[in-house]
């Protein structure tokens, strides 16, 4: 099971992140606007399991170029004729739940989960605050909570799904932007509406963290993007940050070996040298 968000048809409204939180009691963290976009909660973090990107481009829909867009003077072109070069961009992020989770990997207490619906929960009581998740995430998702100290993130309604019942941001969204349920439905849902985008003249309409063949093994929530990845935050080809781990303790192996090895050579070198 999973998400499918499909930026598309996001509004921006906010229903997922106060869902969210009302549901799973996540802590407020600050209504102050940064100053540099609608955007009040900057980023995903152990009291925003899930934040709606807004991205100002100064493009039309269907004339895509990367990066974001700071040099407008928007009160300028508020007063002139409406403008047809400027869009926004709003998208739903939230932990992808990875196939090949390196959070999983790297939890001492057995803290981190694979949950029977195929998501990766934390379970709080069992989270020694250790921290080694954090820099695990190829996304940047999990996070300490200030004073608290343990480990936090979505964990897609755990409780809410074993009741039958979908996410709460799923379920608040207005306009169908977060889908849940079966990732093979999901998949063939958003190639549908990748194929419908594109044959009404937007290009650029893609599909992030789909593929079981990506550097993950595809995420348990995936997008429908209007851009490149990074213009929404995303790193553009994640990989599992403990996949090198197997070949590092093969390396450590060869090396204690091999210094086991020379220590016992010196040792029995030694023994003769005094027999003589």
């Amino acid at each position: 099971m999973g998400f499918f968000t499909d930026t598309s048809v996001c509004i921006g409204c906010k229903a997922c992140e106060v869902a969210c939180k009302e549901w799973n009691a996540v802590p407020e963290d600050g209504i102050a606007l940064t100053g540099m976009s609608y955007d009040n909660t900057v980023g995903l973090g152990a009291d925003t399991w899930r934040h709606v990107a807004f991205i100002e481009q100064r493009k039309p829909i269907s004339r895509q170029d990367s990066g974001l867009h700071h040099d407008t003077d928007v009160l300028a072109m508020a007063a002139d004729e409406p403008s047809t070069d400027f869009r926004w961009l709003m998208s739903s992020d939230v932990c992808k739940h990875c196939t090949e989770a390196a959070c999983l990997d790297v939890c001492p207490t057995g803290s981190l989960f694979r949950t029977e619906f195929g998501t990766v929960v934390v379970q709080e009581d069992i989270c020694n605050g250790c921290g080694y998740c954090i820099p695990a995430c190829p996304y940047g998702v999990i996070d300490q909570r200030d004073g608290d100290g343990r480990a936090w993130k979505c964990t897609l309604c755990y409780d809410r799904l074993g009741q039958g019942q979908e996410p709460a941001c799923a379920k608040a969204c207005p306009t169908d932007s977060i889908q849940f349920g079966p990732l093979d439905e999901l998949r063939e849902r958003a190639q549908n509406r990748v194929e419908q985008l594109q044959d009404a003249g937007v290009a650029d309409a893609r599909l992030y963290g789909e593929s079981p063949d990506d550097g993950v093994g595809g995420d348990g929530a995936f997008f429908l993007l209007l851009d490149e990845p990074e213009v929404y935050g995303l790193p553009p080809d994640p990989k599992v940050t403990t996949r090198d781990l197997p070949a590092m303790w093969r390396h450590v192996g060869t090396a204690a070996v091999t210094l086991v090895g020379g220590a016992l050579a010196a040792f029995a070198a030694t023994a003769l040298g005094g027999r003589k």
